[in-house]
């Protein structure tokens, strides 16, 4: 998979092997959208007021999703080691979407490699 202005390719077969690494380690913000908040609450049957009062905190003027601790690596809410993904994947919201191809690794393709072993790059 690749995608214009990207130096790298990404093949998202490794994915089944990775263990999650773009979704567990460092704590962070996985930003949603109010789109995509409604989206996520149907998905799992919940009142969106249930939904953010749960599963949201709020960071400046955004929402992002809650983290949990797990054997010291920060966990997005929805990632469920068990199964190796993500409990919400049909709705999960843009910026997992478009991980790989993010701004911030055009240019640390080191960084992103460190990360992610579906990387293709010369």
């Amino acid at each position: 998979m690749t995608q214009e202005g990207f130096t790298y390719a990404f093949n998202p077969s490794a994915c089944a092997t990775c263990g999650g690494k773009c979704c567990t380690g460092e704590s962070g913000n996985i930003f949603v959208s109010v789109t995509e908040i409604a989206a996520i609450a149907k998905l799992l049957e919940m009142d969106e007021g249930e939904f953010r009062r749960t599963f949201l905190r709020k960071e400046g003027f955004r929402f992002s999703l809650k983290e949990k601790i797990v054997k010291g690596s920060f966990d997005c809410v929805f990632f469920d080691r068990s199964q190796n993904g993500c409990s919400i994947y049909t709705a999960r919201p843009l910026q997992c979407r478009t991980f790989p191809f993010w701004d911030y690794f055009r240019h640390r393709i080191d960084e992103l490699k460190a990360e992610c072993p579906g990387i293709i790059h010369d």
